[in-house]
């Protein structure tokens, strides 16, 4: 089954709890939450509760890379494989409206950029303005320069590379479509939809006890790493903000305050992507859902069970 939601909705707390009733194994669909970087700062499962139910796909992968969701989508296909095998039950749980829209409906086969060709044109692109590179984009590739906003750093930066790389504009390459691994199938897809309120003040109140766990810490130990600020792990909610705290350009209460700020503009962001780019979701409110989900599993349950 799918569960998705905005951040701070309780459907890791959902996914957990019917993988102890259902002997399910808890997948992981938040892209922040695939970095081993960020336990804290991203709410991945504590190690506790990784070892109270099997977790998978959480933070096996290392901040430098620029992971894609056609990896994902690759990645869960070999592990459903894996898991229809064992047959348990994967209840595939995050807030990544893209990683869910690859599974279900494919993804676009985009090339890949070799290494020496990024990292030329990036230190060639380092202190350059972003409106600059987007007159460079518009010059090579004009229709992908005309979807682009001007400020729109990391996709226009994206755009450049594969016209680099390819000569072609990355526009031909998200017309073609691959299928996903769930393309197809009658799946439970359940987003969890509290108020907005109520998502609001629990965001803010986890930015405060991530603090109090060592999210800082955490942001200390990325920065020394020295990484390329363009990456998806720096640009994390929070991860912004305490670097410029570190830096001594942001006094703490406003690094936590931006990072506040950023993840309910996010929240806000998830609900409305699935709203109006995913078909066949059932908005649950987070009260119900439990009940919602064991009563549609009931018949999965069983067919496991006769295995």
């Amino acid at each position: 089954m799918l569960i998705a939601g905005p951040t701070a909705s309780g459907k890791s707390a959902l996914a957990m709890a019917l993988a102890r009733a259902f002997g399910g194994v808890v997948v992981n669909a938040d892209s922040m939450q695939i970095y081993r970087d960020l336990r804290v700062l991203t709410a991945r499962p504590t190690a506790e509760e990784e070892s109270s139910v099997p977790h998978r796909l959480y933070g096996h992968v290392d901040g430098s890379v620029n992971y894609s969701a056609m990896r994902y989508a690759a990645e869960v296909a070999a592990l459903l494989a894996e898991l229809r095998e064992s047959g348990q039950l994967p209840i595939l749980v995050g807030g990544t409206g893209l990683y869910f829209k690859a599974l279900t409906e494919g993804f676009s086969a985009m090339p890949p950029v070799p290494e020496a060709v990024r990292a030329a044109f990036r230190e060639r692109a380092d202190g350059v303005a972003t409106e600059t590179l987007h007159a460079e984009l518009a010059g090579r590739d004009p229709e992908m320069a005309a979807r682009l906003r001007p400020s729109d750093r990391m996709r226009i930066m994206r755009a450049i590379e594969v016209h680099l790389a390819t000569g072609r504009s990355l526009a031909a390459f998200q017309g073609a479509r691959e299928p996903g691994p769930l393309a197809g199938l009658d799946i439970l897809r359940l987003f969890v939809s509290p108020e907005r309120e109520t998502v609001r003040a629990a965001i803010d109140r986890r930015f405060v006890a991530m603090m109090e766990q060592g999210a800082l810490t955490e942001v200390e130990r990325l920065k020394a790493r020295g990484l390329d600020p363009l990456l998806p792990v720096m640009r994390a909610h929070g991860v912004p903000g305490l670097i410029a705290h570190l830096d001594g350009a942001m006094a703490l209460d406003e690094a936590v305050a931006r990072g506040q700020a950023d993840t309910r503009a996010y929240a806000k962001r998830q609900v409305t992507w699935f709203r109006h780019q995913m078909e066949g979701w059932e908005a649950v409110a987070p009260e119900a859902a439990l009940e919602v989900a064991l009563r549609a599993l009931a018949p999965t349950a069983r067919g496991l069970r006769r295995r």
